[in-house]
């Protein structure tokens, strides 16, 4: 069923009704009570990722994060198990740990000096005599967020009852797993993060990561600053290889490099980059044989695709996205580098490319970010214009078809990821 949005209709109009197959409703972008809601609809109910296990390197390693709103700490206890605990004393409510990250015994709050385990337990009360026959230290623990792993990939959800997460994830596995073969044999490890704030909503930038329409508009600066191999390897405009998959709960993924979907289908014929000639030669000086410099080589630029998972996190090409939403027109994003752990004579020159490749494009001083930024600012000043006005996802809604794994597939400019995230908006926001 199609529904008009009109002047008369569109502030009576349910969240849920506001989504339609081939358009959205701009009140989505900016109705405050919509926000609140999918604070609690969605970020609450589904599984946020929180961090890699590269973050969490040792027991005694925390990381502290948002889960929607809620700011929790992340943390890899003595035993290793990792665990998600709210950040909030739970006497009088005050902050326990306002680091970003480090190592730690436990957690203690500064207020009352109730002092918890890397696990949540309550471990020590001072003056504890006022408590006797009131409370029990067990039933005093921090709250604890159900929390999963995939693949190094951590996620936390408030909802003890939520499907295990690898079925959340269903066919993204089979594309977060080609996303890790960048690591060339190695596992991948975080390097560091450039976080910034944009004014809009988290929506516009979720739509972005699936977004290849506006590549060659917006990032006409960052084309013409590279080399014409890499610019070549980025025209996907035209390709009828470059396709983009709905894989199912608001997950997507958009091909870009069609040719390094999955790195391991390499018959050597592609040559290396020639701006990679001094990289190469390093690798040999450090024990590395050609067949590991190839696969870490042709990784400098990632996997060709980006993987969009729902809510809030992209595995796009080469590094991870997280959008964090703070309010109805203020969202955080994240840019997460990505290196590899192994021996420094490899470890060093990899990590020292692939941040010169991410501060390019991602980098506070990049070409990419700010071009982007002002776009998705852009998109929320003009939906405060005619709320009845949709934005439109209907590109190539005509020439999606189905791919033989069942996902509805269409061009890469197309809008098929977009949809596939409203329609799991839509879902979760019709529940409750």
């Amino acid at each position: 069923m199609t529904i008009d949005f009109t002047p008369a209709t569109i502030h009576q109009l349910q969240p849920s009704d506001l989504v339609q197959e081939d358009r959205v409703a701009a009140r989505v972008y900016t109705d405050p009570e919509i926000f609140e809601r999918e604070m609690t609809q969605i970020f609450e109910k589904t599984w946020i990722w929180v961090a890699h296990e590269s973050e969490l390197p040792k027991p005694g390693s925390f990381k502290s994060t948002y889960v929607g709103r809620n700011s929790v700490i992340v943390t890899r206890d003595r035993k290793g198990a990792i665990h998600t605990l709210v950040n909030r004393c739970r006497h009088r409510g005050a902050s326990l740990c306002e680091k970003p990250r480090g190592e730690a015994n436990g957690f203690t709050c500064p207020y009352h000096a109730w002092s918890y385990g890397l696990d949540g337990r309550l471990r020590g009360i001072p003056y504890p005599d006022g408590y006797e026959g009131v409370m029990s230290k067990d039933e005093m623990g921090l709250h604890k967020l159900r929390t999963e792993s995939y693949r190094g990939l951590i996620f936390a959800t408030f909802d003890q009852d939520a499907e295990p997460l690898e079925e959340f994830l269903g066919d993204v596995r089979l594309w977060a797993d080609r996303f890790f073969k960048q690591g060339g044999g190695y596992p991948l490890k975080v390097l560091g993060t450039h976080r910034f704030r944009f004014r809009g909503n988290w929506k516009i930038q979720l739509e972005n990561t699936t977004d290849g329409y506006h590549f060659p508009i917006v990032h006409r600066s960052w084309m013409s600053s590279v080399d014409g191999e890499t610019a070549d390897m980025l025209s996907f405009m035209t390709d009828p290889a470059s396709t983009c998959h709905d894989l199912g709960n608001g997950h997507s993924v958009m091909h870009m490099v069609p040719a390094h979907i999955d790195l391991d289908a390499d018959d050597g014929s592609e040559p290396l980059q020639p701006r990679f000639d001094g990289l190469v030669a390093e690798l040999r000086e450090g024990g590395a044989d050609e067949a590991q410099i190839r696969k870490l080589v042709r990784a400098m630029h990632g996997t060709g695709s980006n993987l969009n998972l729902f809510p809030n996190v992209g595995l796009s090409s080469a590094f991870f996205r997280v959008l964090r939403p703070v309010s109805v027109d203020e969202t955080i994003i994240e840019h997460v580098a990505l290196g590899v752990d192994a021996p420094e004579e490899i470890a060093g020159p990899i990590r020292r490319e692939r941040l010169r490749i991410h501060e390019h494009f991602q980098g506070p001083f990049g070409f990419g970010t700010p071009d982007d930024a002002e776009g998705w600012d852009r998109v929320q000043r003009g939906a405060q214009a005619c709320p009845e006005m949709p934005i439109m996802v209907n590109r190539g809604l005509k020439r999606e078809a189905d791919a033989p794994e069942g996902w509805a597939t269409s061009h890469s400019t197309d809008e098929t990821g977009m949809r596939a995230a409203y329609r799991m908006w839509k879902k979760m926001m019709s529940n409750g």
